[in-house]
């Protein structure tokens, strides 16, 4: 008997594709009285709520994820956690979001992130040499952390070699914004949470005002200077983006890369097309993407009551995009379940969609696309040795717990 109500259950963590295609049969548009929400998992309705944005808000400072959350318990004054996520442009409506959103396209374009692809292959190449041949290790702490959070530090103009301590307060800070089930009370997401930001909130400052008096060729010193006189961003929105593109770049990057891999294990044909044909190294980051893409869903909230999928949906009920759902449906994809990098036309919910398609995402395939390249090269498998692969019990992420493999050379 599938409990279809346990989103953080043992099925929907470590077998989503058995719990969604269950949920999907059964209702795609599902009230879940246990999360207290709508479920979207059939593809064509997770991607017209991505951008139904007059009806369903992406603000999590407002609605029922808002002012209660925000707050410190007993206390009228906003928490530093929240402070700095209320400023997460990904987390704003229109007209706010298309502010932040145009003043940062003007500094993340796509010429200044495809001119880091020789970097990004150097790393590839320094971080590969020094994996093990032979032997398991880590995957995710051997390498799959290291080449993105070094690639964002660079690209917005912090010291790589403080990318230890970027992951401390990232994982710290992971709890309150993943929120799932990890045993963890909810004062100590708050406790770690808010020393997670009060060290993102100083470093980030020190660097910014540097930029300010003498700029440099980096991302944060273009934001400083994006915008003129009310649309220039404030100290305090500066270090809101700047924590989340360190997150996001490093958290999601990652998961991707590991995900990867073991598909690529349990699908060893494809790898060796892979070998054959370097060239399938960009469709298949896509088909990556579709496959186990590293975020599970968005959440929303209604600002008004609407119809939607046959379904009455109130004002402010939660709605679940479950994107990674949405990239298993059926009526989309021919054989959903199998693997295959050769696919054509992925039209994959993978890095969102619409106004909230990720951003980072062209930074994020540049660095998976030089990885395969190379891997391919260097190696005639990484078999997967941890058994059973579990992850975090999360709605939103896609993450494995950790990732031991053994590289055989070519």
């Amino acid at each position: 008997m599938f409990d279809l109500d346990d989103l953080y259950g043992d099925l929907a963590t470590n077998d989503p594709a058995t719990f969604y295609a269950r949920l999907r049969e059964r209702d795609p548009v599902y009230f879940n009285p246990r999360w207290g929400g709508w479920i979207l998992t059939r593809y064509q309705d997770v991607a017209a709520a991505y951008r139904d944005h007059a009806r369903l808000s992406s603000n999590r400072m407002a609605g029922p994820w808002g002012e209660k959350s925000a707050r410190r318990k007993g206390g009228g004054e906003v928490s530093p956690v929240f402070h700095y996520l209320g400023q997460f442009f990904a987390w704003m409506d229109q007209p706010d979001h298309t502010r932040f959103r145009n003043l940062l396209q003007t500094t993340f374009t796509p010429q200044s992130v495809e001119g880091i692809r020789p970097r990004v292959t150097e790393l590839v190449h320094e971080l590969t040499a020094g994996l093990p041949r032979d032997e398991p290790f880590d995957f995710i702490e051997s390498y799959a952390f290291h080449l993105p959070v070094i690639v964002i530090s660079e690209y917005l103009g912090t010291p790589p070699e403080e990318r230890l301590l970027v992951k401390k307060w990232s994982d710290d800070l992971s709890h309150t914004i993943f929120a799932g089930q990890d045993g963890m009370s909810a004062q100590e997401r708050a406790r770690l949470g808010e020393e997670a930001v009060r060290g993102f909130a100083d470093y980030f400052g020190d660097i910014i005002r540097a930029r300010r008096s003498a700029p440099r060729d980096d991302l944060i010193s273009r934001m400083v200077q994006a915008g003129k006189g009310a649309d220039a961003l404030s100290d305090d929105e500066v270090i809101a983006q700047c924590i989340l593109m360190i997150f996001a770049g490093h958290e999601t990057t990652a998961n991707l890369l590991a995900n990867g891999m073991v598909a690529f294990d349990r699908h060893p044909s494809q790898w060796r097309a892979l070998r054959e044909r370097p060239e399938l190294a960009r469709p298949a980051v896509e088909e990556m993407l579709r496959y186990d893409g590293p975020i599970g869903g968005q959440g929303r909230w209604a600002r008004t009551s609407f119809e939607f999928g046959g379904k009455s949906i109130a004002e402010s009920d939660r709605v679940m995009l479950v994107q990674w759902a949405a990239n298993r449906d059926p009526e989309m994809f021919a054989d959903p379940d199998v693997f295959d990098i050769t696919r054509q036309k992925i039209r994959h919910l993978g890095f969102g969609h619409g106004i909230h398609t990720c951003l980072g995402s062209p930074l994020a395939r540049i660095e998976v696309q030089e990885t395969l390249r190379h891997f391919a090269t260097e190696f005639a498998a990484l078999d997967v040795v941890t058994d059973p692969l579990r992850y975090k019990p999360t709605l939103t992420s896609r993450a494995l717990v950790t990732l031991e493999v053994v590289s055989r050379p070519a």
